[in-house]
C-alpha cells in the first residue's frame, strides 16, 4: 500500500509545483534549464506512474464499502464521458467552450466511476487521490493562468474526428483493462 501511496503523493507533488512552488521551478530552471526542468519533471511523473502500478498490484484490496451492481454499468457511462473529456483537451472541441480544463475534468469523473464500482482501499487511495488532486489543481491553475479565453468552435469534421479517437481508445483500453488492472471493467 505504501507504494501506492507514494505514487499518489509524487505524482500531486509534482504536478503542484508550476502553481505552488513557482520558487522552486524557477530556481530549477535557472540551473538546469528549460529542457533540463522538463526532462526531471518527466522522470519523477513517470515514477509516481511505477509506484502507482506496482502498489496497485501489489495490494490486496480491503472491502470498505460494498457498490450496487447497478454502478458498474454506470461507471462505464463515466468512463466513456472522461474519455470524452480527456480527448477534448488534446483537439480542437466546442468542450473547451463549456469546461475550461477538460482533461483535469476527465480525471475527476474517472475517479468518481471508479469510486462508485469499487469499494476497496487501494481504490479509494488511487482514485480518491487523484481525482482529489485534479479538483485541487484546476483553482490553482485558474489563479495561475488569469482570465479564461474561450476558443472559437472548431469545424464539425475537427469535433467528429476528436469524438471517434477518444472513442476509439476508449474501447482499446477497455479491452486491455483486465491486463493492466487485473479487473475486467464489462459487466458479467
Amino acid at each position: 500500500m505504501i507504494w501506492l501511496i507514494l505514487g499518489v503523493v509524487i505524482w500531486s507533488g509534482v504536478h503542484f509545483i508550476p502553481s505552488l512552488g513557482l520558487a522552486f521551478k524557477t530556481k530549477f530552471i535557472e540551473g538546469f534549464g528549460e529542457n533540463g526542468y522538463k526532462i526531471g519533471f518527466s522522470i519523477v511523473v513517470v515514477l509516481s506512474i511505477i509506484l502507482m502500478f506496482v502498489g496497485w498490484r501489489s495490494t490486496l484490496p480491503d472491502a470498505l464499502y460494498v457498490p450496487p451492481a447497478w454502478t458498474v454499468p454506470l461507471a462505464n457511462i463515466l468512463m466513456i464521458i472522461a474519455f470524452l473529456l480527456f480527448g477534448a483537451a488534446k483537439h480542437p472541441t466546442r468542450i473547451k467552450r463549456f469546461i475550461r480544463h477538460p482533461q483535469l475534468t476527465s480525471v475527476i469523473v474517472w475517479a468518481i466511476a471508479h469510486l462508485i464500482s469499487n469499494g476497496d482501499s487501494r481504490s479509494v487511495i488511487l482514485f480518491g487521490g487523484l481525482g482529489l488532486w485534479a479538483l485541487l489543481e484546476i483553482p490553482l491553475i485558474n489563479a495561475r493562468e488569469g482570465a479564461w479565453v474561450k476558443p472559437e468552435p472548431p469545424s464539425m469534421g475537427k469535433e467528429v474526428q476528436g469524438v471517434v479517437i477518444s472513442l476509439v481508445i476508449f474501447a482499446v483500453v477497455l479491452f486491455l483493462h483486465p491486463y493492466f488492472a487485473g479487473v475486467s471493467p464489462i459487466p458479467g
